[in-house]
Formats: structure tokens, C-alpha cells, sequence
């Protein structure tokens, strides 16, 4: 896959305070404005997770963090997968999953991977061998589903 944006995989501690404030403001942009969801963006994980923040021209413009096993389920997870409004429709989310995936990978190895999806973005993680693994349940008034890849793909 040949890669369109600019990658850096960072932990808590390396990120620089203009960096987090960027990734603050995408996720901030994206779940609470334009999803209109009023929920506690910062939960106490990011401290513990690897940080992937994709850039085009110098603007962040994808994001995903890495969360180790143990912090929200017994596998390693990918969460807060965004991209930016302007970024959408050009295969940047597929780039982004397949970036996020590998960099758990070269942190965890080949492993089950767990996450917790809006539901209609079932069929796009679907792409990437996920599959349902709960029932449906309402988060922030959102649809979501549990979905779970194995370790043997």
C-alpha cells in the first residue's frame, strides 16, 4: 500500500503538547461537534496508549490510539479512529486502519484485537476481518458494537 499521509506513532510521554493539542482538537472536532455528542473525550487512557496521528501538508488529519491489553479489554485495542472531515472519501481511513493495525502488531505481535465500532461502520472494519462480537448497545446515544479480529490473519 502506498501511503498518502505523513505517519508518526508516538507514546503518551513523547508527544509534544502542540501534537496533543491537535489530537485533542481533531477528536474533539469529529465526536463531539460533529457527531453532537457530549461525552468525557479523556479517559485516563490515552496516558497508558501508542499515539498514531497522520498528517497531509503539516495538518493532522487522521488519528488512532494503540491501547494495550488489560486497559479496555483482555486484547490490545485500536480506539479514537478519526479522520478529519476534509480527509474523508479519499482512502485515508483505510490507510489508517491498516497503519493501526500493523503498528499494534509491532507492538503485540500477531494477536486477537478487539474494538469497539459505530455500528455503521460495521461493513468498513468488516474489510479488515473484524467481526461482530456483542450485541448492539447504545454509547453516547450512538450505536456500537464490539468487534474482534483474530490473531491468526
Amino acid at each position: 500500500m502506498e501511503l498518502k499521509l505523513d505517519w508518526h506513532f508516538k507514546t503518551f510521554g513523547e508527544l509534544t503538547t502542540e501534537e496533543l493539542y491537535q489530537i485533542l482538537r481533531l477528536r474533539s472536532e469529529v465526536f463531539v461537534v460533529e457527531q453532537r455528542c457530549c461525552f468525557g473525550d479523556m479517559d485516563n487512557k490515552d496516558q497508558k496508549s501508542h499515539h498514531l496521528s497522520g498528517y497531509l501538508n503539516g495538518r493532522l488529519v487522521a488519528f488512532s490510539r494503540i491501547v494495550p491489553p488489560g486497559v479496555s479489554y483482555e486484547y490490545p485495542s485500536i480506539g479514537r479512529i478519526v479522520v478529519a472531515a476534509e480527509g474523508r472519501g479519499k482512502g485515508l481511513g483505510v490507510e489508517l486502519l491498516h497503519v493501526s493495525i500493523e503498528k499494534l502488531e509491532m507492538l503485540y505481535g500477531k494477536t486477537i484485537i478487539r474494538i469497539g465500532a459505530q455500528r455503521y461502520l460495521k461493513r468498513f472494519y468488516e474489510s479488515f476481518h473484524f467481526i461482530q462480537s456483542s450485541e448492539i448497545y447504545l454509547e453516547d446515544n450512538i450505536e456500537h458494537i464490539e468487534m474482534t479480529r483474530s490473531g491468526s490473519i
